[in-house]
């Protein structure tokens, strides 16, 4: 591997130096990256290794949904093997659900390879190679959908998911100075030809949008960094509250103890009780029309049957239950 010289350190290289020794105060001595090969992930493997050499294992999914991810897994083999850097490998064939496109589909399958990946070796904590623009490209996608502080929030700087640990430690960086330090030391890394299709939003919000916003106000990524983060410490609170209304009305709810709550709370409650116990959520229609039922639910015999994902919620006695079964005609 290059020796980094003073005058070209890796930009990754605090954001590792500050994770490995958060790791290292909790007693943890294993650390997996998210490796893909292109660049970002490849500045991170490198700054992770040089911040804890013997104690990084790269993790490279194979998604198996185009020609060049043969040629990606054997440069990810390739650049490990010559750098001495433990690598695991998983492979996949994704097949996107009805409905579901193949974007949604390869990230929910990454994460679960990622975590089987991690159970073999024991490994507890992931960083992930995800930068400021993907932060802003984030959530200018949840704008252009109409999102809600959830979607607002972006990428979060930390999260758990099956019992590991997933960091963002270059959440703040420049992608523009990873892809350039790697340049100027001469170091190999793939581009995936998808990131070039502009008929994904994503790519568009990247190769049209992010430009003109460069051009117009220069700071956005921290601007629009900070806005997410705002979103963030708000949903924060309006899960607590719901938290707090589902000690009242029991999950799954109670209608008396919803009707006794303003509008604004009963979906707030509701939302938090289909994704966290359903990991589902209402769009806004379906949240509307299930608001108008709960008032006009009013009595004995009146039905609430609402379809939501890919269930139903339902009234059921004197609270709404969810169900993915289809009733009985």
């Amino acid at each position: 591997m290059p020796k980094v010289s003073a005058d070209a350190l890796n930009p990754c290289q605090l954001g590792c130096d500050a994770l490995v020794a958060r790791l290292k105060a909790l007693g943890v001595d294993r650390l997996g990256i998210a490796y893909s090969g292109g660049a970002d992930s490849t500045a991170l493997l490198l700054a992770a290794v040089q911040s804890w050499p013997g104690h990084v294992t790269a993790l490279h999914v194979n998604h198996g949904m185009q020609v060049a991810a043969v040629e990606f897994e054997h440069h990810c083999q390739t650049f490990c093997a010559e750098r001495s850097i433990s690598l695991r490998v998983a492979n996949l064939q994704v097949q996107p659900a009805l409905g579901e496109s193949p974007e949604d589909a390869a990230r929910k399958a990454r994460y679960v390879a990622l975590q089987a990946l991690c159970a073999k070796d024991a490994i507890k904590n992931v960083a992930l190679a995800h930068h400021a623009d993907d932060q802003a490209e984030t959530l200018l996608l949840a704008l252009s959908r109409g999102a809600g502080l959830p979607g607002l929030a972006a990428m979060a700087a930390q999260f758990e998911r099956g019992g590991v640990v997933f960091h963002r430690p270059v959440l703040t960086q420049n992608s523009t100075a990873l892809r350039d330090w790697l340049v100027q030391m001469r170091i190999p890394f793939v581009t995936d030809p998808s990131n070039a299709n502009e008929a994904l939003t994503r790519n568009k919000i990247r190769h049209q949008l992010l430009p003109t916003l460069e051009r117009a106000f220069p700071a956005f990524r921290q601007t629009l960094a900070r806005s997410a983060r705002h979103a963030a410490q708000a949903q924060v609170l309006l899960v607590q509250l719901a938290q707090e209304d589902a000690l009242l009305s029991g999950l799954p709810p109670r209608l008396k103890a919803l009707q006794a709550l303003r509008p604004e709370r009963q979906a707030n409650l509701l939302r938090y009780w289909l994704q966290h116990d359903h990991h589902c959520a209402p769009s806004a229609a379906q949240l509307s029309e299930l608001l108008k039922q709960i008032a006009a639910c009013t009595t004995r015999g009146h039905r609430i049957h609402l379809k939501v994902a890919s269930g139903a919620v339902q009234r059921v006695g004197l609270a709404l239950q969810y169900s993915t079964q289809t009733p009985p005609v």
